[in-house]
């Protein structure tokens, strides 16, 4: 785990992208470490975690597949939170 080292890519608003509800967030940091873990999985170009709105959308790169099950794994690894898919 990198604590806090976001990734920084000029092009991280483009591509495919994933949005998870998590739920047992209780500040900024726990999205901070939500977005820590998320990011180490290969494919993943960077994540934003909102632990107001219990959003996180994870932006995936060109032509990666990535399962839905590892993204809520690391969420999931990151602390006592649980993930789903957003609707």
């Amino acid at each position: 785990m990198k604590l806090f080292d976001r990734k920084k890519d000029p092009g991280s608003e483009a591509g495919p992208q994933v949005v998870l509800l998590v739920e047992g967030m209780h500040c900024s940091s726990c999205g901070l470490l939500i977005d820590d873990e998320l990011e180490d999985i290969a494919g993943v170009r960077s994540s934003s975690t909102n632990a107001k709105t219990g959003r996180t959308t994870v932006r995936l790169e060109e032509g990666t597949a990535v399962e839905i099950a590892a993204l809520i794994a690391a969420v999931e690894q990151a602390g006592e939170y649980t993930a789903r898919p957003a609707d």
